[in-house]
C-alpha cells in the first residue's frame, strides 16, 4: 500500500468532495461525486445513501480497481490548481461504522496502490 505525504493528507482532510472511478462490466469507466473520508490508517472510506444499492458497489463486486480524484482550482489569475489522484483496490465492508446516520451501513474502503499530487507544494 502506497502512502500519503502529510502534504496530501492535509489537503485530504480539507476537502469533502471527490470523484470516483469504477470500471463497469462491459470494461466502460464510471465516475460519480463521492463523498469521502481519510482514515489514520492510510486508507479512504467511502460512505453515502444506500451505497449498497448504487451502480459503483455493483461494479466493485466485479472489479475491485478504483481511483479517486480530488482537486480544486485554488485562482484563476493566476491559474492554479491542486489536487491528489489516487489509485488503488477497494473492499466492500457491511456493519456499524461511526460515519453518521445519514450513511446506510455499506462503506467502501480504499487501499492506495498508487498516489499521485499536484499544486500541493505551496501550501
Amino acid at each position: 500500500m502506497s502512502e500519503f505525504s502529510e502534504a496530501e493528507r492535509a489537503y485530504l482532510r480539507s476537502q469533502r468532495l471527490g470523484r470516483l472511478a469504477t470500471v463497469d462490466p462491459h470494461g466502460q469507466p464510471q465516475a460519480n461525486p463521492v463523498g469521502f473520508f481519510p482514515q489514520e490508517d492510510g486508507t479512504i472510506l467511502i460512505g453515502g445513501y444506500a451505497m449498497g444499492s448504487t451502480k459503483k458497489w455493483r461494479n466493485l463486486q466485479r472489479n475491485p480497481k478504483v481511483a479517486l480524484v480530488v482537486d480544486d482550482i485554488v485562482s484563476v489569475r493566476p491559474w492554479k490548481v491542486r489536487g491528489v489522484d489516487v489509485r488503488g483496490e477497494a473492499e466492500l465492508l457491511t456493519g456499524p461504522h461511526g460515519l453518521g446516520p445519514r450513511f446506510s451501513e455499506e462503506l467502501i474502503r480504499i487501499r492506495p496502490r498508487r498516489i499521485h499530487s499536484w499544486g500541493l507544494e505551496d501550501d
